[in-house]
């Protein structure tokens, strides 16, 4: 990523009302401290959207145009994201969906992390379009999942590349949580299509 221009990070959280409870504010919260306190703190900025619902996620990229989107909340053993219907319920969204939308994002998206359990699928699916994306190949507990996400971020506000950044965040929560290394999933885009 080009180091003059701002790094836009948009981060999507959805929680519905029918699923169990997550620490999605105190993520947010822990990633923006940590990107405040970061020597490269002027290189990034973030943006967030709560409750989202599949119909917002487009607006909200057209909104904050990010080359990072972080999506944080639950994922189904089916591969589905959950995002929240109209009435705060849960509404799953297959991986070919985010796919198709990723593949016009093609460019502009650098990396896309799914910080939410079984989105391997979703970002095998995602990464035929964008470079770099993270997802989780199992079930992940709330405080693993956050310490992954400020492991992470904290790298990227030191300068680390995405990969290196990945392998912290990974660190963290291994660390912290006794979570194994492969329920973190990093697939990377090769070549253009």
């Amino acid at each position: 990523m080009n180091s003059n221009i701002p790094v836009k990070i948009l981060f999507l959280s959805a929680d519905p009302s029918d699923a169990s409870r997550l620490r999605l504010g105190q993520e947010l919260r822990d990633i923006r401290e940590r990107l405040q306190l970061a020597k490269q703190r002027d290189r990034f900025t973030l943006e967030s959207r709560e409750s989202i619902r599949p119909e917002d996620i487009t607006q909200a990229i057209f909104d904050v145009e990010p080359q990072i989107i972080h999506f944080s909340g639950h994922g189904t053993e089916a591969g589905e994201l959950c995002f929240e219907s109209l009435l705060g319920t849960t509404q799953p969204v297959q991986p070919s969906a985010l796919a198709d939308l990723f593949k016009l994002m093609k460019g502009q998206v650098k990396c896309v992390v799914l910080n939410a359990c079984y989105s391997e699928r979703q970002a095998k699916a995602i990464a035929e379009h964008i470079p770099f994306v993270v997802g989780m190949n199992k079930a992940i507990g709330d405080k693993a999942a956050i310490a992954f996400a400020v492991g992470f971020y904290k790298a990227l506000g030191a300068g680390q590349a995405i990969e290196k950044a990945y392998k912290f965040g990974c660190r963290d929560s291994i660390t912290k949580y006794s979570r194994t290394v492969d329920t973190y999933t990093l697939h990377k885009r090769y070549r253009q299509r």
